[in-house]
């Protein structure tokens, strides 16, 4: 075979081995069956997410996969297949679980997430969890939960005692004081 054609698969091997290695997460779908325009409209709803969806050759995709360390990805790897690669954890597995009940063709195979081989089941898992976003606001709701309840039990304890919420307190005296 002529070398030039061997460097170049060489370097696509070594593309798809640092996509594997540098996103956050991968996910392994078959499109057989989806139009163009389908493909298009999956593509262009990808990429608003920031994830890149590109298709390889298997036997490519498989080297690297190797190369990367995930040889339990090759399984995944038979028929025509599309690889997305996401910036977060989930928003490749969402997006494609969600384009995938929209259009039966398309076919989730596996993944990768934070090292880790998916079989298409746990990729399904995983596309039913929150985006970042979504987490960071879960997280923050948890967090000021317990501040929240304090300041109703100081205001809960106040109104007890016979007295005005501190709020309501303050605008009582600053009305005393202007009447004054």
């Amino acid at each position: 075979m002529n070398q030039k054609i061997l460097d170049a698969k060489q370097n696509v091997i070594s593309e798809i081995q640092d996509k594997f290695t540098s996103s956050s997460s991968t996910v392994v779908a078959e499109y057989r069956g989806l139009s163009v325009a389908e493909i298009t409209e999956l593509r262009r709803t990808l990429r608003a997410e920031g994830v890149e969806m590109k298709v390889f050759k298997n036997t490519l995709a498989s080297r690297a996969a190797d190369a990367a360390g995930y040889s339990d990805l090759k399984e995944s790897l038979t028929g025509p297949n599309a690889l997305a690669f996401g910036s977060d954890e989930t928003s490749a597995a969402r997006i494609m679980a969600k384009f995938a009940r929209k259009h039966k063709a398309l076919v989730l195979k596996g993944g990768i997430v934070e090292g880790k081989v998916l079989n298409a089941d746990q990729v399904k898992e995983l596309s039913n969890l929150p985006g970042r976003e979504g987490m960071l606001s879960m997280l923050l709701s948890v967090l000021n939960a317990p501040i929240s309840s304090f300041a109703r039990a100081v205001n809960a304890v106040a109104e007890a005692r016979g007295g005005a919420p501190a709020g309501e307190a303050a605008e009582e005296k600053a009305a005393e004081e202007a009447a004054a």
